[in-house]
């Protein structure tokens, strides 16, 4: 097939080093913009991470020839791990803004270049680490009590408190402990490993036994997910196909986001559909804890409202948004939504055509796809914290990824399955899902192989990121964080409202969108 006019050469994709040519991509209607490519003094191609690029974008059924218009320049490794993390923070990053390259494409704007630098793609994927707020670290999101604890018969437990009804669970399971890290480790001293993580399980609390990767791989919920894709993206329901919406300024201006997320995952999400435009609604509950240093970094980009689910006014203010909404974005515990009424067949039933994105922590199927787990007790459980110490030469000391890169790159896996799914919408019609878990993200992560000497890398702090930092004022203060990697020739990715502590806006929409102009408004 002949290439593309608007199409880079090889040589402007990164295969001549650093000094790949600059090439001219249309700007806009009637116009043309000159393109030239950043390489911050590195390789100008990652050939792990294009190859981790395409084999997403297969997943995606998104053309392969995107990715002819991306640059994904720099060196692994990019931090001090065995693990590709560098190759799996530039490709998800790029996947989700070709993603949105092709969506404006279009809806008939300009073809348009990609560029993720490694270095700044590592730096989104710790983007929590970076923030600042009136140049000071917002709060420790670390309860004291959580981290890794010896069990009797050589086991390990990490426990996950930075909820206040989490601990609290802890502690009253181990017998009405005080909050104190020596008392629960006394305690921990006199359960088996495997015994704690099921006892705690039953009891709805957040507890991972460390693992192997050999003994993930025997566990029922190991074998479930063996094979399984990072993203799955199906067809749920049928509906008259949604056309996107005519040529905006950005890839995603004039759709909407109805986002139920906490933590990392979800809401990194739902900042890079609002970073390419979407109107995104963060609906959350006065009830529920939230970790307000991340509520900052991935505010941005969204209004932020509260509805409780509990009483018939919440419920019923939740019906007529989804009424108005492209995208449904939830990362609750799986069967949490559907037990309030807002099952997928529910929600397609009362808005045929809408797209249901989905995070789990283990998965959709199997013995623990109802489990609740965040990135660290996924990473523990799956074998990362055991590989990582084997090849760091310290058995004995279990060690995290140096990045919540399961969060990270599950965040943008959801982004690009939403964006993938608006593509399928509008071509065939019908509602859609996507899923994604960690469990899934972490063992695509594990199967994009290792790097020999990657605890060589340096471990960047905040004066070796500084120039990737942007400053906004915001509903807490004055912030600095990090700018979105994806460098967009025709539509810089960019956040238009400030972040604002939860709950300080309408639970309304504020702007047409593909939903609302294919059915009546709401009542």
């Amino acid at each position: 097939m002949p290439r593309p006019p608007w199409s880079p050469s090889r040589r402007a994709v990164g295969l001549a080093g650093p000094s790949a040519a600059e090439i001219r991509l249309p700007g806009g209607r009637g116009s043309e913009k000159l393109w030239r490519p950043h390489h911050d003094g590195a390789t100008a191609l990652n050939r792990p991470a294009l190859a981790t690029l395409r084999g997403l974008l297969e997943s995606a059924s998104l053309p392969a020839a995107c990715t002819e218009a991306v640059a994904l320049p720099g060196d692994e490794p990019g931090l001090p791990s065995s693990f590709r993390v560098g190759a799996a923070a530039q490709a998800s990053i790029a996947a989700a803004a070709l993603a949105a390259a092709e969506i404006h494409r279009r809806r008939g704007g300009p073809a348009q270049h990609v560029e993720v630098p490694l270095r700044h793609a590592l730096a989104e994927f710790r983007s929590e680490r970076h923030l600042r707020l009136d140049d000071a670290p917002p709060p420790d999101p670390w309860d004291a009590l959580a981290g890794l604890y010896r069990c009797g018969e050589g086991g390990a437990v990490r426990l996950h408190t930075n909820f206040p009804h989490h601990r609290d669970g802890i502690l009253a399971l181990l017998g009405g402990l005080p909050p104190e890290r020596e008392a629960v480790a006394a305690a921990l001293r006199g359960w088996s490993a495997a015994a704690f993580e099921e006892a705690a399980a039953e009891a709805g609390l957040c507890v991972a036994m460390l693992r192997d990767f050999a003994g993930w791989e025997a566990h029922p919920q190991g074998r479930a997910l063996a094979g399984q894709p990072p993203l799955v993206i199906e067809r749920m329901g049928d509906a008259p196909p949604t056309p996107l919406p005519p040529f905006g300024a950005r890839p995603l201006a004039g759709l909407r986001v109805l986002e139920m997320t906490r933590i990392v995952a979800g809401p990194v999400a739902g900042r890079c559909l609002a970073a390419h435009g979407a109107e995104v609604l963060h609906v959350s509950a006065a009830h529920l804890p939230s970790i307000p240093g991340l509520d900052m970094d991935t505010g941005r980009g969204k209004r932020t409202a509260r509805l409780d689910l509990r009483q018939e006014n919440g419920a019923a203010r939740l019906r007529e948004l989804l009424q108005g909404a492209d995208i449904f974005l939830q990362s609750y515990r799986p069967g949490a939504l559907a037990g309030r009424g807002f099952g997928e067949a529910a929600m397609a039933a009362l808005r045929p055509g809408l797209i249901c994105v989905s995070l789990s922590a283990y998965g959709h199927r199997g013995p623990w796809a109802g489990r609740r787990g965040f990135d660290s007790l996924v990473q523990t459980a799956t074998g990362f914290n055991h590989a990582e110490a084997e090849a760091a030469g310290t058995p004995g000391q279990p060690r995290p990824l140096p990045c919540q890169a399961l969060d990270h790159a599950s965040g943008y896996l959801l982004a690009l399955g939403a964006m993938a799914a608006l593509l399928r919408r509008a071509e065939e019609g019908g509602s859609w899902r996507v899923r994604v878990s960690l469990a899934a993200t972490g063992q695509w992560l594990r199967g994009l192989g290792r790097v020999a000497d990657g605890f060589a890398a340096p471990d960047p702090g905040q004066a070796e990121v500084a120039d990737l930092l942007e400053e906004s004022e915001s509903g807490f203060g004055r912030l600095r964080a990090i700018r979105h990697a994806a460098r967009m020739s025709a539509t810089p990715a960019r956040w238009e409202a400030p972040a604002m502590p939860l709950g300080s806006h309408e639970a309304a929409w504020i702007g047409g969108g593909a939903a609302s102009s294919a059915r009546p408004p709401p009542g």
